[in-house]
């Protein structure tokens, strides 16, 4: 037979996932020469051999690759022979045009786990074993393309042992670039934070005093030769510790041991915000021990057992035995399973679920860097398990909930970003967009990609903002790819808004739901013509006010307000967010024929013991003067501000039916009504009528009596007004139907991240036979803002652009 040759270029994931081994290997099979190399981001083969086996050499590169890769073949071009005698792997090649595709973090794969338990394997218990199939990719990469000297274990030299196994085209370890053994890999080491406290106490009072942090690491170090079984024996004693993992330290403690729960909760000063727990591995899908506190439907199960291992919302069963403390006044737990081999090796050894949640000043990104840890965690922790392997970046973990049959994304994290989509279109220049204000992720556009960064978080504290800078200059560096453009959102106050508005560089500005709605027809490009409920907080309006209750009929590039809900005016600013009284006062002021009788109400809300203040109980009378103060600035419109906002509905209800007066974290009053809400309950019609520009406004007054009912049960209230939520937004969609047509319904913004009110809109949507689409890869929450930034000015780039570079 003739032979021939091919120049093939695959491209995709397909770095850091054993592609060129896995190349290698197959045109050995068939018999095929020739080389296979990376280059920015690309792999180029050159294949000669039979055409019925280059042939089949194409079909596999696509077909039986790795599990974690996902490769497209971009080119196959007929050329000359150049009478190749063997197949080889030659060097990488940044020198073409770069089409990067930086690999996600890996859990660990089962080869390894098995050599990490083999007491006769040379990496047994070794906490950072890995091969081509798993370990850290994302958090250790400084550039691209991904070889070693291009990581964090660019610093620690391969043995002779492990550089047989690196250089070995056969070998599962063949060019893995985290490669590591015990005799040349990173190392654990713990630390008591007694030493710590007592270090930053002397640094305190001699700042110029060397080498005290090191001392106190020398002296912990050597007081036991096992870091590991200190830790073990500190989680035993029922200890708080600062553990060191791929993206970021956890704080780690007994998810059954109430007391060092509850002392979590005090030192983290998180009093009700629920607490991820990472469980063993038990069974045969892993999942036993999980099932004995949880119920685990088909679809929490795939979302656990998938390889980003997310934290995943499940419900907990009636006889729950882990700590109470865990998710106080939820029926919910975030449950996920160990993804390094140090979690495999903690857990196994502990045994029993442990308490994993970021490890962080809450609302910041997560701690990666070792010294900070103990800067800014001993006041927290017992101690601290670290390690020497540099975290490149931080990448918190993911959280996705089962909802209406499939998982959705509530928080993008470690294993799932960076995210990368593909447009439907082609962008006009590239683009960098910087989301919102909460829950903020950025991401970069260019030809007919889109990458979202990790969740970043809330743009609050100076070191928020600083990981949001690095990230914005770490995805374009990462990438190869140069902004040209900035996208922002509308509120000027947002900071990062503000940042956007200092560069040098165009800004297109997109209204915060506009950016939601082109989110969800983002991830759904089949789609032409939507109405698209927007349903969250507070975002700003184009009119000035603060929106959160809207229908936006239309696409990408062409939304127009076609629905909305009454609007109110809420006085104290960005407190009304956290201090959901603020919301129940503002529905009564609005609807009260008697206003001292709405003082009274909302006087005995504010003094509700369920306020996340114990230690700051407040009397009749003080929450008394401090609502009459609220009511007089309300009055003459000092410090207030109008919304529609469906969220700020939620959080009045909260406070109505629950007595939730104040919130120690954001959603927290809508969280815990959802959960207490009764099945089956009666809805209460909401009047519909037009404003004078033509907006369809639902009344949610009638609510107001419902909800302050006592009469009625605190389950049956809540019940109600989920389903009389869902029927009203059921009733703005039959009536924007008559006006307009639309192909499709979507779901967008934080109030649907919400189960019960989303199953339950569905069910009504379907039954009037209105097809529905929701989020699935990319957060319906604050998180996806960037996503839809870069659709929408991607609509936009054909027409007249709004852009600014004043700042």
């Amino acid at each position: 037979m003739t032979r021939q040759a091919r120049d093939i270029v695959v491209t995709g994931r397909v770095q850091g996932v054993g592609y060129r081994p896995f190349v290698y290997v197959t045109a050995h099979e068939l018999g095929i020469t020739g080389s296979v190399h990376n280059g920015s981001g690309k792999v180029f083969i050159h294949a000669e051999g039979e055409a019925a086996a280059l042939d089949r050499l194409e079909a596999a590169l696509i077909e039986a690759a790795p599990p974690l890769a996902r490769p497209r073949l971009a080119a196959s071009a007929s050329v000359a022979l150049t009478g190749a005698a063997t197949f080889g792997i030659r060097a990488s090649d940044d020198a073409t045009e770069a089409e990067i595709h930086v690999p996600p973090d890996l859990f660990t794969c089962d080869d390894c786990l098995d050599e990490l338990r083999g007491p006769a394997e040379r990496r047994h218990g070794y906490p950072f074993i890995n091969c081509t199939q798993c370990g850290p990719r994302y958090t250790i990469i400084t550039a691209m393309p991904y070889d070693r000297p291009n990581t964090s274990m660019a610093a620690f030299d391969l043995c002779d042992d492990c550089r047989a196994e690196y250089e070995s085209p056969r070998n599962r370890r063949f060019h893995a670039q985290p490669l590591a053994c015990p005799a040349c890999g990173p190392q654990l080491g713990y630390v008591d934070s007694s030493c710590c406290r007592s270090e930053l106490a002397r640094e305190l009072k001699n700042p110029a005093s060397p080498n005290n942090r090191e001392q106190a690491r020398s002296y912990s170090d050597t007081s036991a030769r096992d870091p590991l079984t200190q830790a073990i024996a500190a989680l035993e004693a029922g200890r708080i510790l600062a553990v060191k993992g791929v993206g970021g330290y956890h704080l780690v403690c007994d998810a059954a041991n109430d007391a060092a729960v509850q002392r979590l909760r005090e030192r983290k000063r998180r009093p009700d915000k629920p607490l991820a727990v990472m469980f063993p591995l038990r069974g045969a899908d892993g999942l036993d021990a999980v099932r004995a506190e949880l119920d685990v439907d088909e679809v929490t199960a795939a979302a656990m057992g998938d390889p980003a291992r997310p934290i995943v919302l499940a419900p907990m069963k009636p006889a729950f035995g882990l700590s109470p403390g865990l998710a106080p006044g939820l029926a919910e737990l975030g449950a996920f399973l160990p993804y390094s081999p140090l979690h495999h090796l903690l857990l196994g050894a502990f045994g029993r679920p442990l308490v994993a949640t970021s490890g962080n000043i809450s609302g910041e990104p997560v701690i990666t860097d070792n010294d900070e840890a103990e800067r800014r965690l001993t006041a927290i922790v017992d101690g601290f398990l670290h390690h020497d392997r540099p975290i490149v970046r931080p990448a918190d973990d993911p959280v996705l909930r089962p909802m209406a049959g499939a998982a959705r994304t509530l928080r993008l994290g470690r294993g799932l970003a960076p995210l990368e989509l593909e447009l439907a279109g082609r962008l006009a220049r590239p683009l960098l967009a910087t989301g919102g204000h909460m829950k903020v992720t950025v991401a970069l556009g260019w030809e007919r990609r889109v990458v979202i960064s990790p969740h970043v978080g809330d743009l609050d504290s100076p070191r928020s903002i600083e990981v949001f800078k690095n990230v914005i200059d770490d995805l374009p560096r990462l990438y190869g790819v140069t902004p040209a453009a900035i996208v922002c959102d509308l509120h000027p106050g947002y900071a990062s808004t503000r940042w956007a508005l200092q560069q040098d560089l165009p800004v297109v500005h997109v209204q915060h739901h506009a950016a939601h709605a082109s989110a969800l027809a983002g991830e759904h490009p089949d789609v032409e013509d939507w109405l698209v409920f927007t349903w969250d907080g507070v975002g700003y309006g184009d009119d000035g006010s603060l929106w959160g209750g809207e229908a936006l009929a239309g696409r990408p590039g062409a939304w127009q307000r076609a629905a909305s809900f009454r609007p109110f005016r809420l006085v104290g600013g960005d407190k009304a967010g956290r201090e959901p009284w603020r919301s129940a006062a503002a529905l009564l002021w609005e609807t009260a024929a008697d206003a001292t009788s709405a003082l009274d109400v909302g006087a005995s809300l504010l003094a509700n013991p369920s306020s996340h203040h114990p230690k700051k109980p407040r009397s009749r009378a003080s929450s008394l003067l401090q609502v009459q103060t609220a009511h007089r600035a309300w009055q003459r419109r000092i410090n207030t501000f109008e919304t529609s906002a469906v969220g700020r509905l939620f959080d009045a209800a909260a406070a109505f039916v629950l007595g939730r007066s104040v919130a120690s974290f954001e959603g927290q009053g809508p969280m815990e009504l959802e959960h207490v809400a009764a099945d089956g309950c009666d809805w209460v019609s909401l009047p519909l009528t037009e404003d004078a520009g033509g907006v369809l406004r639902s009344d949610w007054a009638p609510l107001v009596g419902v909800l302050t009912d006592p009469r009625r049960s605190a389950a049956g209230r809540a019940g109600a007004f989920h389903e009389s939520m869902a029927q009203a937004l059921l009733d703005q969609a039959l009536a924007v139907r008559e006006r307009r047509g639309f192909t499709t319904v979507g779901l967008s913004g934080g109030v649907f991240q919400n189960r019960r009110l989303t199953e339950r809109v569905l069910a009504k949507l379907a039954a009037a036979g209105l097809e529905v689409r929701l989020h699935g890869a990319v957060p319906a929450n604050d998180g996806g803002l960037c996503f839809g930034q870069v659709i929408e000015a991607m609509a936009r780039s054909g027409q007249p652009a709004e852009e600014s570079n004043d700042g």
